[in-house]
């Protein structure tokens, strides 16, 4: 039986994604893990590996197509000595018994966290009951979650082990367990208020006094999570004035003390690792504030993955330092470079920007002094930085010259409230100052 090859969700939250590029023909043989195709995001840009032996039968999507839905049919192999013709012919009419899997491009600098192995099409991090991957067609969990079963007791006879529609279908005759309740009911959406149509706002101008450019993925991604965020999380604000002198002596010492590897310093400081490192260490010292909120629970995190926003053409994203109250200002550095470069090339993984348990959003480097940052759900907090800059300060009743700078922490208020989040920020003040502590 031919199998169907959809088109897989890269994330939890990709709903479609552009076909960029086949890397296989019509008749090429392939196996398991084979790179077949290019799939473009609104986030990145990720190569999809075949999970079955056999030959391509048929490119259903073209390269080049654009909002392509998740789980669509895009190709289909003929297996186990198949007619190659019959499986063109016949592919799509029946449930897709295997799907192919996202993998990341190869790079040349590590990772900081481990890739994921190749998943089922339904989701980039599939359900896990005791560490063991669920592998399971799109229809089949989809009529499991509608039938209250629990997919990861359901067996499954498809290639690999995969649970197909007939496994689900066997299961609720069975009287398979279910999953309880809780987990099979669907999160309630947020109601959304939405502005005025489009013909509104066009009315306001002269026609010819515009162009129209279409909103990319990105943009309508960012637009969405940013109006969920306003909407439904009660935001309050926390500023204070962070004295850099300390800290900017330092890091020249470090700087200059940076071994040479290949004929360049191994690394080279930038305030922005400094900040990181600073805001992880005041969650580990703070750890009420290292929190995410649910209806049910407050979620307390054990480490500290601090999200840092890095502007990219048409918006912006944010990779994340994990565990970064464990890391060296080195190491932070460099992860920090191979993470920036790779986003602003759209080449990282799901796992290097999904999650976090804080973010960095620094604009000091445009000259902004001090500006309000968005939380960024699940996180609880965020600290927007402002440019350093010399200004008058009163010490022991006489006016210095200082360089300081203004970081306003913004806070999730149902976990984070007005008290926690001066704590959270008075421990980074004290480590921005007193930079040695980093160090320890």
């Amino acid at each position: 039986m031919p199998v169907n090859i959809t088109m897989p969700a890269l994330s939890p939250t990709m709903e479609e994604g552009n076909l960029a590029k086949w890397l296989v023909k019509e008749g090429d043989t392939v196996k398991a893990g084979d790179v077949i195709a290019e799939i473009e995001t609104d986030k990145a840009t990720m190569e999809v590996e075949a999970v079955d032996e056999g030959v391509v039968a048929k490119l259903v999507v073209p390269a080049g197509t654009e909002a392509v839905k998740v789980n669509a049919l895009i190709a289909i192999l003929a297996v186990d000595g198949e007619d190659v013709a019959d499986a063109a012919a016949g592919g799509g009419s029946a449930p897709a018994k295997a799907e192919a899997a996202p993998a990341p491009k190869a790079e040349a600098a590590p990772a900081p966290v481990a890739a994921s192995a190749p998943a089922a099409a339904v989701s980039a991090a599939p359900a896990v009951a005791t560490g063991e991957r669920v592998f399971a067609s799109p229809l089949a969990r989809r009529m499991a979650k509608d039938a209250g079963l629990d997919i990861k007791s359901v067996s499954g006879s498809g290639p690999k082990g995969r649970i197909v529609k007939s496994d689900v279908e066997k299961a609720a005759a069975g009287g398979v367990k279910t999953a309880p309740a809780t987990a099979a009911a669907p999160a309630a959406a947020p109601v959304l208020a939405k502005g005025a149509s489009e013909e509104a706002v066009l009315k306001n101008f002269a026609e010819g006094s515009y162009e129209l450019v279409p909103h990319d993925g990105m943009r309508k991604t960012i637009a969405k999570r940013l109006q969920e965020s306003k909407q439904t999380i009660p935001h309050f604000y926390v500023s204070v004035d962070c004295e850099l002198d300390a800290l900017l002596a330092l890091r020249a010492q470090l700087n200059a003390a940076a071994p040479e590897k290949d004929g360049k310093p191994a690394y080279k400081l930038s305030v922005n690792d400094m900040v990181i490192k600073a805001l992880a260490l005041a969650l580990r010292d703070v750890p009420d504030a290292n929190v995410s909120w649910t209806d049910t629970n407050m979620v307390k995190h054990k480490h500290a993955d601090v999200g840092v926003a890095v502007s990219i053409p048409g918006g912006l994203i944010t990779p994340i330092i994990r565990k970064a109250e464990e890391k060296s200002l080195s190491t932070i550095s460099n992860e920090m470079k191979d993470l920036g470069k790779r986003a602003k090339d759209r080449k990282l993984k799901p796992e290097e920007y999904q999650g976090g348990t804080t973010a960095v959003s620094n604009m000091g480097m445009m000259g902004v002094k001090s500006f309000s940052a968005v939380v960024n759900p699940p996180h609880a907090t965020i600290l927007a930085v402002g440019a350093g800059e010399e200004r008058v300060v009163v010490k022991k009743g006489e006016m210095k010259i200082a360089n300081v700078m203004t970081v306003t922490l913004s806070t999730d208020h149902r976990c984070v409230d007005g008290a926690l989040g001066a704590e959270l920020l008075g421990a980074f003040k004290r480590y921005i100052e007193n930079p040695m502590g980093m160090l320890v």
